[in-house]
């Protein structure tokens, strides 16, 4: 018989790493027993200084799939990933990937140009790129000397 030291982290990793998973299952990313969950497309979020940049990854869609709009600087990307049609003379023996519709919404903490929002898909992931107005740009103030 080998003897492990106890620990008592050990055990609340433990916990939190089943409570991610049934989380995953319930409310996000994952399968549960009766199938894919919704789908939830992942998406980073990069703040410069003159702009927002949003990259999303949207594997199998098509770019006239994908809808984006901006109303009161929340931006939101919503779409649909089509099944592919099922064809009669074959058999699925495991279906993994996720279809359906997804909306992601996002509150932007500054002002923007929304009319100089730009947005490009490439391989699998869309990149909008969002100019911030000028008056949430950092500028800097010269400090002048008192008389």
């Amino acid at each position: 018989m080998t003897l492990v030291r106890w620990s008592p982290v050990r055990d609340v990793l433990a916990v939190r790493d089943e409570m991610s998973r049934l989380l995953e299952e319930s409310f996000g990313r994952g399968y549960g027993p009766e199938g894919p969950v919704a789908w939830h497309p992942v998406v980073d979020i990069e703040e410069q200084p003159e702009k927002y940049a949003v990259r999303a990854e949207l594997p199998g869609l098509k770019s006239e799939d994908i809808k984006i709009t901006l109303m009161d600087n929340q931006l939101v990307i919503r779409g649909e990933k089509r099944r592919e049609e099922e064809k009669k003379d074959s058999t699925y023996h495991r279906v993994e990937r996720v279809y359906g519709q997804f909306e992601r919404a996002f509150k932007l903490s500054h002002a923007v140009q929304s009319d100089k929002i730009e947005a490009t898909y490439r391989d699998g992931v869309l990149e909008v790129s969002i100019p911030k107005a000028e008056e949430a740009k950092p500028r800097e103030i010269q400090v002048k000397t008192a008389k």
